[in-house]
């Protein structure tokens, strides 16, 4: 540990280059681009059948759930989908019987930021990935200030049930055709991320960041894996490829990393899964700890949004704020406002920074796409309806590549989507749109700079002990002479978690303001004796041989 007394960090830089840097696409952007258009499609075209457009924005709460889990596998995707749609449906049913009842812009948008900061920590603790909360926040808020009588809150709800239970559908429909596709990706990803490292030979300025990557790919490999239910053969099959991939952290080398990729091409495709031999060596008692982990009771949802709190604060006081200012300034759709600060909030005020020049970037440039969109969109109902189908693929699409560049097409869907209850004047909707994302991002980096949080420092402690503690129990187990079955493989899951917990937990702190200095030299060795003993296990597993698997 070292010995130099903490300091407190006043101000942090913030990035300004490589903040709108285009990235390569995701592997599935496609999935979520074409999902949420068969699920917006069928509903919207009926409505428009029926003449009833402007019944749209209860439908989209329900279909927009589409957007989420496209990276988990199937049994897992199932239940996690079922809980977007319970809480979407959740904050729809709190902001239209709030909507009914008063008329009051200050009380809703209060409403609004106490919503957005619920649906933020609950989405971080649960992680339920990309879109997060926004896409919540963003139907919870725009209801609030839609025009509504208690006596239609049940009818609204009931269509966005129904075009909630059709986006369910529609995320489960691929695995009709590729039922294990999302854990084939998951391991795919760790053999090409294992076989980067392996080919730096353990050396090298980027090694140590090879390997951190490697560790978290590897790690989200088995988290995909064991939230998969039965361990059936292909499971089984997958798991003695994930186990190879821990096999090139522990003895990096190019020769090894030529069979990982190998093997991450053959899982792309709808091919059989590569078969690697189980090893002669006395571990096929070694999955029993998958089944020991799978065993293992989860951290209680209250306990995992304790951390959240001032991520959560930060976002109900600069959602309000922001709400407020836009409603002082004469805005007449100040939920705009609520939503771009909404967007802001990431895991510290330095990606939150990044995070508001993409969404400033991405909306300015978004109304510019709106004004050439829009005289189109405004021949005829469906000619609206068309170009927001189209917006919503191509956010989809390209949000991956960057925030901002999503956002381009995120920006115009949204102000159409305004429209179809009645054509309105796109010269005061552009106005509106760019004062309250002005103020959004504004006022919500400044609620981030304002709400400190001391406490990314102590996850930060809390994160190196039970990393040590981890890895003594791991180093215990390997010199065990008869170690217990599975507890050999059960006690090396504990430790690379604990590797990859600690890893991103500092990557979170670094970047918040107004704390202590961390202990990034106690951090580094706890890192490189975590993977030490790693590799320790890999070894006491005997999986050193050439043919080294899993039974």
């Amino acid at each position: 540990m070292s010995s130099a007394p903490p300091i407190t960090s006043r101000v942090r830089p913030l990035p300004l280059v490589g903040v709108l840097r285009l990235g390569r696409p995701s592997d599935i952007w496609f999935k979520p681009a074409l999902s949420v258009v068969a699920a917006v499609a069928p509903p919207n075209l009926t409505l428009l059948a029926l003449g009833r457009l402007d019944l749209a924005m209860y439908t989209m709460a329900g279909s927009l759930c589409a957007l989420y889990a496209h990276n988990r596998p199937y049994a897992a995707r199932a239940r996690a989908l079922a809980w977007v749609v319970f809480g979407m449906i959740g904050g729809l049913a709190v902001a239209l019987i709030a909507a009914s009842l008063t008329t009051g812009a200050v009380v809703l948008v209060t409403v609004g930021a106490l919503l957005a900061a619920a649906q933020k920590a609950v989405c971080d603790a649960t992680r339920i990935g990309p879109p997060g909360h926004v896409v919540l926040t963003f139907i919870s808020s725009a209801s609030l200030f839609a025009p509504e009588t208690l006596g239609q809150v049940p009818g609204h709800l009931a269509l966005a049930v129904a075009a909630g239970a059709w986006a369910w559908i529609v995320g489960m429909a691929p695995g009709l055709v590729r039922p294990h596709g999302p854990e084939r990706r998951a391991t795919a990803h760790a053999l090409n991320a294992a076989a980067a490292y392996a080919e730096t030979r353990g050396t090298g300025d980027g090694h140590a960041r090879a390997r951190a990557g490697a560790a978290a790919a590897v790690h989200a490999a088995w988290q995909s894996l064991l939230s998969t239910g039965a361990r059936t053969a292909p499971r089984r099959a997958l798991e003695r490829l994930v186990v190879r991939a821990e096999f090139a952290l522990a003895v990096p080398g190019d020769a090894e990393a030529g069979h990982l990729r190998a093997w991450a091409r053959e899982l792309r495709g709808k091919g059989p899964i590569p078969h690697v031999p189980p090893a002669g060596d006395g571990t096929t008692d070694e999955l029993l700890g998958v089944e020991a982990e799978l065993d293992s009771p989860a951290r209680p949802l209250l306990s995992r949004l304790g951390p959240l709190a001032p991520i959560a604060l930060r976002t109900a006081l600069g959602c309000a704020l922001a709400g407020y200012v836009a409603l002082a300034l004469g805005v007449g759709r100040p939920y705009w406002a609520l939503v771009t600060a909404a967007s802001l909030y990431q895991a510290n005020v330095t990606l939150t920074w990044s995070r508001g020049i993409q969404r400033v970037v991405g909306n300015l440039v978004g109304v510019l796409a709106f004004a050439a969109i829009a005289p189109l969109a405004h021949l005829g109902p469906a000619a609206l309806v068309l170009s927001c189908l189209a917006l919503n693929f191509g956010a989809e699409a390209l949000i991956g590549r960057n925030y901002w560049l999503g956002s381009v097409c995120v920006t115009p869907m949204a102000l159409l989507i305004t429209e179809f209850a009645h054509l309105q004047e796109p010269g005061e909707l552009m106005t509106d749109r760019v004062v309250d994302t002005l103020v959004g991002a504004l006022v919500g980096f400044v609620a981030a700079v304002a709400v400190t949080n001391r406490r990314a420092g102590d996850r930060v402690e809390h994160a190196l002990d039970a990393l040590e503690s981890a890895r003594e129990h791991a180093a215990k187990t390997v010199t065990a002479e008869h170690p217990e079955p599975g507890a050999l493989e059960s006690a090396r899951r504990e430790l690379a978690a604990a590797v990859v917990d600690l890893r991103a937990t500092t990557d979170a702190a670094a970047g918040e303001w107004w704390q202590r200095a961390l202990p990034e030299e106690r951090v580094v060795l706890a890192e490189q004796a975590g993977h030490r003993t790693l590799a320790a296990t890999v070894r006491r597993q005997g999986l050193h041989t050439t043919e080294g698997a899993r039974a």
